[in-house]
């Protein structure tokens, strides 16, 4: 990878660096006390990797919620789970599950610390990359320098069944760089026009100017199953009018629900917290759909098949 006139602090050569960096530990989050992780194969077994995006067109709509909640859950069914907070200048994952990292990606790129330093381990034995918060130069990354990002977890997926990135709010480059990365993207929406009108605007640049032929939706938020459906049926009859070339899958709606809201101010999931509640159930239903995806046979499915797309597309790597 190439550095082309970076901006202080960021370092592509740091990145490169690290990414070519062995995996042998992780870093501790401070603020709970975990048992020794289990060793990682030396031998690593392609093609087992599933990548989810998480994302969505409008900020405040629970999209990082639910990323955390699916990550927890999927820990809990047995899926070796990654969870990469890649809101890389307005990170929270983190402070949903009330960790506090000692290193974050922008240490990572700063050149700080290597990738292990940077990953801690979380809930139900969920991996979690957290970013940094309030670092604007983070939000600002260069084509390359999100590349370089990509790059470095070529050198730790192998050891995981499923890779879920949360996503910026949003249509920027950061956000379409890393639902054009994963095998599947997944729009978090609300019964709301700004959060439909953006979510439509999203699959639509997603759709014309990446490529993205599939979108998973899941309905956030709702009053019932039925309005839940109804979303989606209402989202998918818009793009199916005005867009044509992609393919809308319900993945599933989370309701509103008081116990969520109690998990967030307890710095908790509510999958473990509350896990009686309508909507840890409802998010449990969800993961356990995505746990039944096939994984993927070919690199298709990794995160760095990014970089060979833009190799394809003449982007600079």
């Amino acid at each position: 990878m190439t550095c082309a006139a970076p901006t202080p602090p960021i370092s592509c050569f740091a990145l490169k660096i690290s990414a070519a960096m062995p995996i042998s530990r992780l870093s501790r989050s401070t603020s709970m006390q975990l048992p020794e992780p289990n060793p990682i194969p030396a031998a690593p077994r392609p093609g087992s990797v599933r990548t989810l995006a998480v994302t969505g067109g409008k900020g405040g709509i629970g999209k990082t919620n639910v990323s955390v909640n699916l990550g927890v859950a999927l820990a809990g069914l047995g899926k070796r789970t990654m969870l990469f907070d890649a809101d890389l200048g307005l990170a929270n994952a983190d402070v949903l599950l009330g960790l506090s990292p000692l290193h974050t990606l922008a240490d990572l790129v700063a050149g700080r610390c290597g990738f292990p330093d940077v990953v801690i381990e979380g809930p139900a034995g969920l991996l979690i990359v957290p970013a940094a918060s309030g670092r604007r130069h983070m939000a600002e990354l260069q084509p390359a320098e999100h590349t370089g990002l990509v790059n470095v977890f070529s050198e730790f997926e192998h050891d995981l069944d499923m890779l879920l990135v949360d996503t910026a709010a949003g249509i920027t480059d950061s956000v379409l760089t890393f639902c054009q990365a994963a095998q599947d993207a997944a729009v978090v929406v609300c019964d709301e026009p700004a959060s439909i009108t953006d979510a439509y605007a999203l699959i639509k640049v997603l759709a014309r100017e990446r490529g993205v032929d599939r979108v998973q939706i899941i309905a956030n938020m709702v009053r019932s199953a039925h309005e839940g459906r109804a979303l989606y049926d209402k989202l998918s009859r818009v793009c199916e009018r005005f867009i044509g070339d992609v393919s809308l899958n319900y993945l599933g709606a989370v309701p509103h629900c008081e116990w969520l809201r109690a998990a967030v101010q307890r710095q908790q999931a509510v999958v473990q917290a509350f896990p009686g509640s309508p909507s840890a159930r409802a998010l449990v239903e969800i993961a356990q759909r995505v746990g039944r995806w096939q994984s993927p046979a070919a690199p298709r499915g990794h995160v760095e098949f990014f970089v060979e797309r833009m190799i394809r597309q003449g982007a600079p790597a």
